[in-house]
């Protein structure tokens, strides 16, 4: 394998993917898509913002690696009564789509876990008609802020970076999908930025939860320990770090998303 899902699919983590949305994940794409449209969303996860795209184009498909993410779309995509949308297990390496048959492929969160992301990307303006859009998006591990300061939520974003870089990714992903979609070979390359704040009682909760749990409970507590980087006590403090600082009334957390909207060539 290339690579290893640093962030696993613990229970929690997918709610959390689960409740995204193409409004707060997918706003830089809005404005280019028409109900005529077939789009291909590669790493869909649970399929929450597939399914809220689905309802704005003609048809859509996500494909993930993971069965049970693609199990869960499938789940909800019924319960919600979208019938625009469909769920394949996948590879983003290996699209299983023959040249220049869809119209727009979207990427959220994904090229920052890939060894070979300008690969992938290639990959996707394979499948992409002469024209189409391509939406990429991907978080910036170097941007995170914090207040309080707390130095194990310190500790917790240096242990991260060493867990995915040895895993095979990228945290800094957000700064580089410029040059990624250049290289690619994409035309009419174009970049924005966004950021995910949180602040508030319930927000910041939710944040420190699902870091909890991914320390505590899912891969990236375990790949930590597996590798060398930390012992089971420092995770648990690391745990505590993040219930100390969620617990100050004035507790914030921000961080920058890279966006890039691209073409295929018309000619190539």
């Amino acid at each position: 394998m290339r690579e290893r899902y640093t962030h696993g699919h613990f229970g929690t983590v997918v709610d959390d993917h689960a409740s995204r949305t193409a409004a707060n994940s997918a706003a830089f794409l809005l404005p280019h898509l028409t109900a005529d449209q077939e789009l291909l969303d590669i790493g869909c996860g649970p399929g929450s913002i597939t399914i809220d795209l689905a309802r704005r184009v003609g048809r859509a498909i996500g494909i993930d690696a993971a069965p049970e993410a693609i199990d869960r779309a499938r789940r909800d995509a019924a319960a919600g009564g979208c019938q625009s949308v469909e769920f394949r297990s996948g590879d983003v390496y290996n699209l299983p789509f023959a040249d220049a048959t869809v119209d727009v492929v979207y990427a959220h969160q994904v090229l920052q876990h890939l060894a070979e992301p300008v690969t992938a990307l290639r990959e996707a303006r394979r499948v992409l008609r002469p024209g189409g859009i391509l939406a990429v998006r991907d978080s910036d591990y170097g941007t995170m802020v914090h207040d309080p300061h707390e130095p194990r939520i310190d500790r917790w974003l240096e242990l991260y970076d060493s867990v995915a870089r040895r895993n095979g990714g990228e945290p800094n992903a957000g700064r580089m999908l410029y040059r990624w979609v250049e290289e690619a070979g994409f035309a009419k390359v174009t970049a924005s930025t966004s950021t995910w704040t949180y602040c508030g009682r319930q927000s910041v909760e939710a944040w420190r939860r699902l870091w909890t749990n991914r320390l505590l409970k899912a891969r990236l507590g375990r790949d930590a320990v597996d590798l060398g980087l930390a012992t089971r006590a420092e995770i648990e403090e690391i745990a505590d770090g993040w219930k100390a600082w969620a617990n100050d009334a004035g507790a914030f957390f921000a961080f920058m998303h890279g966006e890039v909207l691209a073409r295929r060539p018309a000619d190539g």
